[in-house]
Protein backbone atom coordinates (compact mmCIF):
# COMPACT_ATOMS: atom_id res chain seq x y z
CA UNK A 1 0.00 0.00 0.00
CA UNK A 2 1.37 3.17 -1.00
CA UNK A 3 0.08 6.07 1.15
CA UNK A 4 -0.98 9.48 -0.24
CA UNK A 5 -0.65 11.59 2.70
CA UNK A 6 -3.25 14.57 2.43
CA UNK A 7 -1.04 17.94 2.87
CA UNK A 8 -1.00 21.38 3.07
CA UNK A 9 -3.20 22.90 0.48
CA UNK A 10 -6.25 20.45 1.16
CA UNK A 11 -9.01 20.76 2.35
CA UNK A 12 -9.76 18.22 5.67
CA UNK A 13 -12.10 15.44 5.03
CA UNK A 14 -15.60 15.52 6.49
CA UNK A 15 -15.99 13.39 9.21
CA UNK A 16 -18.20 12.29 12.12
CA UNK A 17 -16.92 10.30 14.91
CA UNK A 18 -16.97 9.38 17.97
CA UNK A 19 -14.89 10.97 20.95
CA UNK A 20 -14.34 9.97 24.64
CA UNK A 21 -14.86 13.33 26.41
CA UNK A 22 -15.32 12.51 30.34
CA UNK A 23 -14.70 9.28 32.46
CA UNK A 24 -18.43 10.74 33.81
CA UNK A 25 -20.85 8.26 33.75
CA UNK A 26 -23.61 8.88 31.38
CA UNK A 27 -21.12 11.60 29.85
CA UNK A 28 -18.67 9.64 28.22
CA UNK A 29 -19.00 10.20 25.00
CA UNK A 30 -19.95 13.01 22.41
CA UNK A 31 -19.65 13.07 18.41
CA UNK A 32 -17.38 14.99 16.52
CA UNK A 33 -17.41 16.47 13.01
CA UNK A 34 -15.74 18.52 10.61
CA UNK A 35 -17.68 21.26 10.62
CA UNK A 36 -17.44 21.72 14.77
CA UNK A 37 -14.47 24.16 14.31
CA UNK A 38 -15.28 25.96 11.44
CA UNK A 39 -18.40 26.75 13.46
CA UNK A 40 -17.36 27.99 16.14
CA UNK A 41 -14.61 29.91 13.58
CA UNK A 42 -11.64 28.13 15.21
CA UNK A 43 -8.44 26.47 14.17
CA UNK A 44 -8.14 23.09 14.69
CA UNK A 45 -5.17 20.79 15.70
CA UNK A 46 -5.66 16.62 15.05
CA UNK A 47 -3.17 14.37 16.54
CA UNK A 48 -2.94 10.66 15.27
CA UNK A 49 -1.21 8.03 17.32
CA UNK A 50 -0.92 4.58 16.66
CA UNK A 51 -2.66 2.30 19.31
CA UNK A 52 -3.63 2.92 22.86
CA UNK A 53 -2.37 0.60 25.78
CA UNK A 54 1.33 1.63 24.36
CA UNK A 55 3.88 3.27 25.85
CA UNK A 56 5.41 6.70 23.65
CA UNK A 57 1.45 7.40 23.26
CA UNK A 58 0.37 8.41 26.74
CA UNK A 59 3.81 10.74 26.94
CA UNK A 60 2.50 12.52 23.46
CA UNK A 61 -0.91 12.47 24.89
CA UNK A 62 -0.18 13.64 28.41
CA UNK A 63 2.29 16.56 26.88
CA UNK A 64 -0.88 17.56 24.49
CA UNK A 65 -2.86 17.90 27.65
CA UNK A 66 -0.42 20.15 29.62
CA UNK A 67 -1.10 22.50 26.77
CA UNK A 68 -4.76 22.37 26.35
CA UNK A 69 -4.64 26.28 27.44
CA UNK A 70 -2.15 26.93 25.59
CA UNK A 71 -4.21 25.99 22.36
CA UNK A 72 -7.55 27.39 23.85
CA UNK A 73 -5.56 30.81 23.94
CA UNK A 74 -4.93 30.79 20.32
CA UNK A 75 -8.49 30.10 19.77
CA UNK A 76 -7.41 26.17 18.83
CA UNK A 77 -9.86 23.29 18.89
CA UNK A 78 -7.57 20.06 19.90
CA UNK A 79 -8.10 16.46 19.55
CA UNK A 80 -6.40 13.36 19.62
CA UNK A 81 -7.10 10.08 17.83
CA UNK A 82 -6.64 7.04 16.41
CA UNK A 83 -7.94 3.76 15.07
CA UNK A 84 -9.12 2.56 18.13
CA UNK A 85 -12.76 2.16 19.83
CA UNK A 86 -14.28 4.80 21.92
CA UNK A 87 -14.49 1.71 24.55
CA UNK A 88 -10.83 1.10 24.20
CA UNK A 89 -9.89 5.24 24.84
CA UNK A 90 -12.11 5.00 28.11
CA UNK A 91 -10.84 2.42 29.70
CA UNK A 92 -7.21 3.63 29.01
CA UNK A 93 -8.47 6.57 30.56
CA UNK A 94 -9.53 5.34 33.19
CA UNK A 95 -6.46 2.75 33.27
CA UNK A 96 -3.90 5.36 33.07
CA UNK A 97 -3.07 8.00 35.84
CA UNK A 98 -1.92 10.66 33.15
CA UNK A 99 -4.88 10.07 30.88
CA UNK A 100 -7.83 10.34 33.74
CA UNK A 101 -8.13 14.15 33.82
CA UNK A 102 -7.91 14.97 29.59
CA UNK A 103 -10.08 18.29 28.70
CA UNK A 104 -9.71 17.66 25.17
CA UNK A 105 -11.54 14.55 23.22
CA UNK A 106 -9.97 11.07 21.96
CA UNK A 107 -11.78 11.12 18.85
CA UNK A 108 -12.36 6.80 17.48
CA UNK A 109 -11.89 6.07 14.04
CA UNK A 110 -12.91 2.67 14.08
CA UNK A 111 -13.70 2.37 10.84
CA UNK A 112 -10.31 3.53 9.90
CA UNK A 113 -12.06 5.53 7.48
CA UNK A 114 -10.98 9.02 8.19
CA UNK A 115 -7.16 7.65 8.52
CA UNK A 116 -7.20 5.91 4.98
CA UNK A 117 -8.50 9.49 3.56
CA UNK A 118 -6.16 11.26 5.08
CA UNK A 119 -3.27 8.88 3.96
CA UNK A 120 -1.69 7.95 7.28
CA UNK A 121 -2.45 4.67 7.91
CA UNK A 122 1.00 2.22 8.50
CA UNK A 123 0.64 -0.84 5.48
CA UNK A 124 0.88 -4.01 7.68
CA UNK A 125 -1.10 -3.02 10.68
CA UNK A 126 -3.06 -0.53 9.48
CA UNK A 127 -2.59 1.69 12.12
CA UNK A 128 -2.14 5.67 12.09
CA UNK A 129 1.49 6.92 11.81
CA UNK A 130 2.09 9.54 14.39
CA UNK A 131 0.44 12.54 12.60
CA UNK A 132 -0.22 16.18 13.41
CA UNK A 133 -2.63 18.27 11.48
CA UNK A 134 -2.95 21.81 11.77
CA UNK A 135 -5.94 23.48 10.19
CA UNK A 136 -7.24 26.81 9.58
CA UNK A 137 -10.82 27.78 10.53
CA UNK A 138 -11.80 27.36 6.77
CA UNK A 139 -10.96 23.93 7.16
CA UNK A 140 -7.44 23.79 4.95
CA UNK A 141 -5.10 21.96 6.24
CA UNK A 142 -2.22 24.28 6.65
CA UNK A 143 0.42 21.82 8.27
CA UNK A 144 1.02 18.58 8.82
CA UNK A 145 4.17 16.45 10.38
CA UNK A 146 4.60 12.74 10.24
CA UNK A 147 6.51 10.47 12.28
CA UNK A 148 7.40 6.86 12.65
CA UNK A 149 5.40 4.44 15.02
CA UNK A 150 8.51 4.90 17.24
CA UNK A 151 9.40 8.35 17.55
CA UNK A 152 7.05 11.03 19.76
CA UNK A 153 6.33 14.62 18.73
CA UNK A 154 7.50 17.87 20.08
CA UNK A 155 4.00 20.02 21.28
CA UNK A 156 6.01 23.01 21.92
CA UNK A 157 6.86 22.71 18.19
CA UNK A 158 2.91 22.53 17.27
CA UNK A 159 2.18 25.79 19.21
CA UNK A 160 5.31 27.22 17.49
CA UNK A 161 3.91 26.27 14.11
CA UNK A 162 0.24 27.28 14.89
CA UNK A 163 1.43 30.65 16.43
CA UNK A 164 3.27 31.36 13.30
CA UNK A 165 0.58 30.37 10.97
CA UNK A 166 -1.77 32.49 12.94
CA UNK A 167 0.79 35.64 12.06
CA UNK A 168 -0.30 35.10 8.66
CA UNK A 169 2.89 37.04 7.54
CA UNK A 170 6.48 35.50 6.60
CA UNK A 171 8.03 33.80 9.90
CA UNK A 172 11.94 33.40 9.72
CA UNK A 173 13.44 29.75 10.52
CA UNK A 174 13.30 29.26 14.84
CA UNK A 175 10.45 32.00 14.96
CA UNK A 176 8.77 32.15 18.56
CA UNK A 177 5.82 34.55 19.45
CA UNK A 178 6.96 37.85 20.24
CA UNK A 179 10.19 37.89 17.80
CA UNK A 180 9.57 40.16 14.89
CA UNK A 181 8.39 38.55 11.39
CA UNK A 182 9.40 38.92 8.05
CA UNK A 183 6.57 41.26 6.50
Amino acid sequence: MANRLLSVGSTFPEFKKTSVVSLEKGNEFYDITSEDHKNAEKWMVMFWWPKDFTFVCPTEIAEFGKHVDDFADRDTVLIGASTDSEFVHLAWRKNHDDLRDLRFPMLADTSKSLAEELGILEANEKIAYRVTYIVDPQGVIRWVSVNDLSVGRNVNEVIRVLDALQTDELCPCNWVKGEATLA
